[in-house]
């Protein structure tokens, strides 16, 4: 069993950042590849960043490339997102993930097995 726990969520203005952790317990040995959803109210979740095991491999929704930055702790088995020049469409609930599939990355959200409770992002203009 693995648990999967968002925390860093909160109200910001437009301009400021967070940076948004994902801690894992559990069964943390099956967890390879992991990524950040989001879904904003009345829409469909979305892909937002993925980074492989190694961390050497990561990608990015267009929209977030170059405010947005995965990084992994394996030791702490815990993921980041760094958010920075934050717009009020990035205002969602975001949600880490994690699967098993290793060497390699996904924005596929059907690919991913484990799925945190989600934080909540607002942003204010």
């Amino acid at each position: 069993q693995v648990q999967l726990v968002e925390s860093g969520g909160t109200l910001v203005q437009a301009g400021g950042s967070l940076r948004l952790s994902c801690a894992a317990s559990g069964f943390t040995f099956s967890i390879n590849g992991m990524a950040w959803f989001r879904q904003a109210a009345g829409k469909e979740r979305e892909f937002v960043a993925t980074i492989d095991s190694s961390g050497s491999m990561t990608d990015y929704v267009d929209i977030v490339k170059g405010r947005f930055t995965i990084s992994r702790d394996k030791a702490k088995n815990t993921m980041y997102l760094q958010m920075n020049s934050l717009e009020p469409e990035d205002t969602a609930v975001y949600y880490c993930a994690g699967n098993r599939l290793n060497n390699m990355i996904t924005s596929n959200p059907k690919l991913y097995d484990f799925w945190g409770q989600g934080t909540q992002v607002t942003v204010s203009s």
